[in-house]
């Protein structure tokens, strides 16, 4: 077996977080490995003032990751699974999925106990497309803004009194310890979550068998259903990451159920979907849930929002 792993990573705290979360992971059961983090900034780091969809939508995350891979320095990259594109450049491959945290949306103000009681008016902040149509469908008298950079970040602008209320994934708080910031989650009722949200995955060159060898051992299979099914809604929709798609897979015993959506920016329109049936059918319900949105006329607004200044560079 390998002796040492080197993981690609972002510098962002929150990336930080997976790729030590995973070292400590793997360490526990593989204590004779050595596992070397790489830190690195990548170009959707650093250009903040930017909408992310126009500079490359949240590909850019990876792309420099596997960069870094290709040039011989990193073995695998811990990626957030919502960031990670339908498909992957050939030779890559995800060699584990992680056990799903809190797949919901968290509401966070200093003001405000709950979305329901904002002011009509009040600016609320958040990067996600799909964040906007959906709390906008709910909520057409707030002013939804652009909010981008970490969650320090976005917590600092809400904190000076940018915004009055802002949202963020609950997994992201929790993974950083800031519980406390979280004044209540979004039901997935009011703004379903976006694909794969809550999850970790571990992205690999596919004939490194060395490397697959060390990380199956943190693959968790239902989670792993879940992703497979939510991102295969995506996938026959031919959405990529920043788009107003939301889905959402559960299990219960051997079935799933997934409900699906894809909204107008401004949320005056929201075309749902769900559909059930065996786990093992996840990949093949999920298509079919994304051919039942479509079927609704959810291409029209995904090729609107593709012609949008959101997706021009």
């Amino acid at each position: 077996m390998k002796k040492t792993l080197r993981i690609a990573t972002r510098k962002s705290p929150l990336a930080m977080w997976q790729a030590e979360f995973v070292k400590a992971e793997l360490e526990k059961i593989f204590p004779a490995l050595e596992i070397e983090l790489l830190p690195m900034s990548t170009k959707g780091d650093k250009i903040l003032d930017v909408p992310l969809a126009k500079i490359g939508g949240k590909g850019l995350f990876i792309k420099e990751l596997e960069d870094c891979m290709l040039a011989g320095e990193a073995d695998i990259a811990i990626h957030s699974m919502k960031d990670v594109p339908m498909e992957l450049p050939e030779g890559f491959a995800l060699g584990a999925i992680l056990e799903r945290h809190a797949p919901t949306d968290a509401f966070v103000s200093n003001n405000y106990a709950t979305f329901d009681s904002l002011p009509k008016g009040a600016i609320l902040g958040t990067s996600s497309l799909r964040r906007k149509a959906q709390l906008l469908a709910a909520r057409p008298d707030l002013d939804v803004r652009d909010l981008r950079g970490n969650v320090g970040t976005r917590l600092g602008k809400m904190d000076a009194g940018e915004y009055d209320a802002i949202v963020l994934a609950t997994s992201g708080l929790q993974r950083l310890e800031l519980d406390e910031r979280i004044r209540h989650e979004i039901s997935p009722e009011l703004c379903l979550p976006a694909v794969t949200q809550g999850t970790l995955g571990i992205e690999y060159f596919e004939n490194d068998q060395e490397t697959l060898d060390i990380i199956k051992v943190l693959n968790h299979r239902d989670s792993e259903i879940r992703s497979i099914a939510e991102r295969a809604m995506n996938h026959r929709l031919e959405g990529g990451c920043q788009v107003p798609i939301g889905v959402f897979a559960e299990l219960d015993g051997d079935k799933i159920f997934i409900r699906g959506l894809v909204a107008e920016l401004d949320g005056s329109v929201v075309l749902t979907a769900s559909i059930e049936g065996d786990k093992k059918d996840a990949k093949a319900l999920g298509t079919t849930l994304g051919e039942k949105l479509l079927a609704q006329g959810a291409k029209a607004i995904l090729d609107e929002v593709y012609a949008s200044d959101l997706h021009k560079g």
